[in-house]
């Protein structure tokens, strides 16, 4: 009896959680121009309108960019100072990784007003380039996080035994460290360009003027109506996150990438 319990309450907190996503995807399939659920005909036209409307494909064109790049330089970021993290075992490099959490640990709206000064102070504001880096502060924490899980298991005696071959640090690194933390290099950037992709707030306070992502392209267009595209670029977001985050459950142990302990017998 406590099982059957246990399993309808489970099934209930889940329908719950997904019944936003039913709703989302009801929404987006309706054949008219309404927001009407459940939907009123069937039509993915809507979904169509994302790669052959000019707004809705430059905005997702940005999206992609953005994330990819700002992503890599976060990866770029994180890397070498997971790295030091794990090579300088001492106190005060622990201010180190409280710098490289410190940003996604604040407020996000905190965060932009920050950057939004500091870009209008440079003169640099509403450049493109500078939601990439942006975004690159905002989330470096993600990689710092996965890649010191990863050094975290590596096996200092694989190092020791191959500076004992005369091995350089570089040679170390690019023979026996890179090839160990791999997997949590492709987690790192998958979870930074996930977030990037579906940020909006630092996006906005950066270059929102000027360059239109999808999240800020959903903002823009609610002053002018409700329309299922919207709806229908939710569904899109959650496929790739589902995507990505599926291959490297599949590829991956998701769990350790996530933080979990192994489990000692």
């Amino acid at each position: 009896m406590t099982t059957i319990l246990s399993r309808l309450f489970f099934f209930a907190v889940a329908l719950f959680m997904a019944l936003p996503l039913i709703v989302m995807v009801g929404v987006s399939i309706n054949e008219k121009q309404t927001l009407a659920f459940p939907p009123q005909g069937f039509s993915l036209s809507w979904y169509g309108e994302i790669f052959t409307d000019d707004g809705w494909r430059n905005a997702l064109f940005a999206s992609l960019t953005l994330a990819a790049l700002s992503a890599a330089l976060a990866l770029l970021v994180a890397l070498p100072l997971a790295w030091f993290l794990w090579r300088r075992v001492a106190p005060w490099a622990n201010i180190f990784q409280l710098l490289g959490v410190a940003p996604f640990t604040l407020p996000p709206v905190i965060t932009a007003l920050g950057l939004l000064t500091f870009w209008a102070t440079t003169g640099f504001y509403g450049q493109p380039w500078t939601a990439v880096v942006s975004h690159a502060i905002f989330f470096v924490t993600l990689p710092l996080v996965t890649l010191s899980l990863g050094f975290s298991a590596i096996d200092r005696s694989l190092v020791e035994a191959a500076a004992t071959m005369g091995a350089g640090d570089r040679v170390i690194f690019r023979t026996v460290v890179l090839p160990l933390i791999l997997p949590y290099l492709v987690s790192g950037y998958a979870f930074a360009f996930v977030l990037s992709l579906n940020e909006y707030i630092v996006a906005y306070m950066t270059v929102g003027f000027t360059m239109e992502t999808l999240p800020i392209k959903i903002f823009n267009a609610l002053r002018y109506g409700y329309t299922p595209t919207m709806a229908s670029v939710t569904v899109l977001f959650l496929a790739i996150a589902a995507l990505v985050f599926g291959l490297i459950a599949r590829f991956g142990d998701l769990p350790k990438l996530l933080g979990a302990m192994a489990d000692e017998r």
